[in-house]
């Protein structure tokens, strides 16, 4: 198992890219926070890692609130000795034109999507630098949004974007104490957040954008990004990895 008594923190993990990356890691060896807002959907990962036989641990998570973040890294600790792998990956969306976007709406979208990410990167870059983690991991979840435009989206887009710049701007300031950062961007995956595009009827356009001609399911996401976090990835720092299947591309 490539992630055997790896400690890992995924927010976000109550669906989605989060849980399915939680059933991942835990089926690689890790001990998994399952770091979520929802306190049912959350409860649910935990369940389910546990009943295939691996270790996981439920700990209520707003990531718009740093304390929160904070106190999901320091519970990972408290809990399993150490912190190898934070995944940041919390996210909410809001589908709107741009003239029908309420401030309330753009707020909330970046709060978790942009601010989200800068919280688990401070937490976790802190602790893993003062508990002297050799080769500590950091993820982000980015996405196709982060480098192309799309209609309705305008406060995704720009935290996603953002999420970009901060990947690259934390690898160079932790790479002195051995920590990578990186991020993964998915195109149009299977989750909740795609519900707003759903329901504007455009879940077939943006499926055709893709190679393959469908949705990507998250567990696709979830193999990446357990691949990314083991040391056979380990020349990969600074990098947003196109998870897309060929989104990008294609659009």
């Amino acid at each position: 198992m490539k992630l055997e008594n790896k400690v890992a923190v995924i927010t976000g993990a109550g669906s989605g890219i989060g849980r399915a990356t939680a059933l991942k890691f835990a089926r690689e060896g890790a001990r998994v926070i399952v770091a979520e807002y929802n306190e049912e959907t959350g409860k649910e990962t935990e369940d389910l890692v546990r009943n295939e036989g691996g270790e996981a641990l439920f700990v209520r998570t707003d990531v718009a609130v740093f304390e929160e973040v904070e106190a999901a890294v320091e519970r990972a600790v408290s809990e399993y000795g150490s912190l190898d792998v934070m995944f940041n990956n919390a996210g909410t969306g809001h589908y709107a034109p741009l003239l029908e976007h309420e401030p309330g709406d753009y707020d909330r979208v970046v709060k978790v999507n942009q601010y989200g990410v800068y919280y688990g990167i401070l937490a976790a870059g802190r602790k893993m630098r003062d508990l002297g983690v050799a080769g500590g991991v950091i993820v982000n979840t980015a996405s196709v949004f982060s480098f192309l435009a799309s209609p309705g989206v305008i406060g995704y887009g720009a935290a996603k974007g953002a999420v970009k710049m901060m990947t690259q701007a934390a690898a160079l300031e932790l790479a002195p104490f051995g920590i990578r950062v990186i991020a993964v961007a998915p195109g149009s995956v299977n989750t909740p957040i795609i519900q707003g595009y759903k329901d504007a009827g455009l879940e077939e356009l943006m499926a055709q954008a893709q190679m393959r001609r469908r949705m990507q399911e998250p567990e696709e996401i979830a193999n990446a990004v357990a691949l990314l976090v083991t040391e056979e990835a380990g020349a990969i720092n600074g990098s947003v990895v196109m998870t897309d299947d060929g989104y990008a591309e294609f659009k």
